[in-house]
């Protein structure tokens, strides 16, 4: 029996082992065919590279050459993760995103230690605290807002941080129904961005501003003129609540949208009544539009037509106009004037544009938000018309600062899209995006919650609200409209800051004035200091 066993065991020992031999020579010719296929496959690449014209690198150093283009790509990587420091990325710094990521999620927004935010540069912005802050139990709930005083559905809200113009399609279905969700929590507008009023827009109960495009889309005719029965049946929409005309944005003054053939599914295409699968190109001007009184002339129509408050927004280039519009709402009447303007800066976002424009043109909102503000006051318009400041303003402080110039209300785009989870990819343009807000598709869009995004968004929008306040309080005021001027200063370039009252001119607001029915109606005085331009 022994011997029986032991017999049946070697006989066992030696079939495992030629099954791990055979294994062990199937894995070695597989590893040589593989070396040979590699092999071959330098050589085709060197060939090619050799005989093609185009790439002079590739030329002359074929198959190594190749490596550039890999290193180009995981350089913008390595840079954002790895080497750039917390303050100096571009177009938004690591400090900035990591706060809104905190604020978004709920968590400590504290640092310790100190900061590592360097007060000496020229142009560097600080608050001005007052000896003896109102306490906290003292402090006043944000202020309610009239827009649109001569509309037949005048708006009234307390938001100070909202939602500017992000269109469907521009960004996908999950980060609109996110947005929408997270603006009725928080009390915050939506704006509906150019491409026109989805379902996923209304899904989420938010109080919306529907943008009218250069190309009128959701409110066309066929051949792209404006179409009054859309309009009045947008008007008879409750959500939404104003109506805003899209003169230009920052990221490409004089240029229109523009959304790749790539993202124009068939749903974006019914929404905007345009062709699917086509690249969406915006005219770069309303055609209607050709001068001030043009301008006065759709505001009003549109007013009219929808019964809501309509206002325009651009980003300021030229600005000697202003005076001219101003002069020209006087001479018509103050219920001809637009209820708010919307103003964009230079370094706005968009989804794509040519770089020229988003380099090279435009303002920036710290040069153009005291100018548009500096012309409403001088003609006593500034009571009557609202401003609303958009461009790049995430932060607490940035928004605080944008009220002292002489806001009454901030927006933002980006600011939003990183509370949605944005991670800074740079590929708006290109569906591909990897945290699926600006994609349509549909496994990159998976990894994007409505749920949870939205609580997101609700409680980024409610943090910047409540810092603007911690902000407003720690330089004596009791509710943020209150800010002005002479409660932030800039560094000059001897190393000696000076209030903003001396930088821009002086434009105070020492009380908010409350009209009879307890809305607030901010006082401005001005002095007529001439303009400082920025250094």
């Amino acid at each position: 029996m022994n011997a029986f066993g032991t017999a049946t065991k070697n006989l066992a020992d030696a079939l495992n082992g030629s099954v791990i031999w055979q294994v062990v020579d199937i894995m070695s010719a597989l590893f040589i065919v593989g070396i040979g296929c590699l092999v071959l496959a330098v050589v085709a690449i060197y060939f090619i590279d050799i005989t093609q014209t185009k790439h002079a690198v590739r030329r002359n150093y074929p198959v190594i050459g190749r490596f550039r283009y890999l290193f180009e790509a995981l350089g913008e990587y390595f840079r954002q993760y790895f080497f750039a420091m917390d303050r100096e990325e571009l177009p938004f710094n690591r400090a900035q995103r990591a706060w809104v990521y905190r604020a978004a999620k709920g968590v400590d927004t504290t640092v310790a230690f100190g900061s590592t935010r360097d007060l000496r540069p020229a142009g560097t912005v600080s608050f001005a605290n007052c000896p003896f802050p109102p306490l906290d139990q003292n402090a006043a709930e944000t202020a309610i807002v009239e827009i649109g005083p001569f509309a037949r559905k005048p708006y009234r809200t307390a938001s100070l941080y909202n939602i500017s113009g992000m269109s469907y399609g521009a960004i996908s279905k999950p980060a609109v129904l996110a947005l929408s969700n997270g603006a009725r929590m928080a009390g915050v507008w939506l704006n509906t961005g150019e491409g026109g009023l989805s379902p996923f827009h209304l899904e989420g109960g938010a109080d919306l501003v529907f943008q009218i495009g250069t190309a009128k889309y959701g409110c066309r005719k066929d051949d792209g003129s404006l179409c009054d029965d859309r309009l009045k049946a947008l008007g008879e929409l409750d959500q939404v609540k104003m109506f805003e005309i899209k003169l230009s944005q920052g990221a490409k003054p004089g240029k229109g949208g523009i959304l790749p053939g790539s993202k124009v599914t068939d749903e974006i295409a019914r929404v905007r009544g345009i062709p699917q699968g086509m690249d969406s190109i915006s005219p770069n001007r309303h055609p209607e539009i050709e001068s001030i009184a043009d301008l006065l002339d759709v505001v009003s129509h549109v007013r009219e037509v929808t019964g809501k408050p309509t206002g325009f927004k651009l980003v300021l280039g030229a600005y000697d106009w202003l005076d001219d519009l101003c002069a020209e709402i006087n001479r018509r009447g103050i219920q001809h004037a637009p209820d708010f303007i919307t103003l964009d800066s230079a370094d706005g976002g968009t989804g794509a544009a040519p770089m020229a424009l988003i380099d090279y043109v435009g303002l920036p909102i710290w040069e153009s938000l005291p100018m548009l503000c500096d012309a409403l006051e001088r003609h006593k318009l500034n009571k009557r018309i609202r401003v609303n400041a958009s461009g790049k303003l995430i932060t607490p402080a940035e928004v605080a600062w944008a009220l002292c110039v002489g806001a009454d209300f901030v927006s933002s785009a980006r600011g939003y899209m990183f509370s949605l989870g944005c991670i800074q990819a740079l590929q708006c343009n290109k569906n591909t995006c990897p945290t699926g807000i600006t994609t349509h598709n549909k496994r990159l869009q998976r990894g994007l919650d409505v749920t949870d995004k939205a609580e997101r968004v609700r409680r980024y929008a409610e943090r910047v609200t409540h810092e603007v306040c911690v902000i407003a309080h720690s330089c004596g005021v009791t509710e943020p409209r209150r800010l002005d001027r002479e409660h932030a200063r800039i560094m000059g370039s001897d190393g000696v800051s000076m209030s903003l009252a001396e930088y821009y001119g002086r434009w105070t607001s020492p009380a908010a004035l409350p009209s009879k029915n307890g809305l607030v109606r901010p006082a401005f005085e001005a002095d007529n200091l001439p303009h400082r331009n920025i250094a």
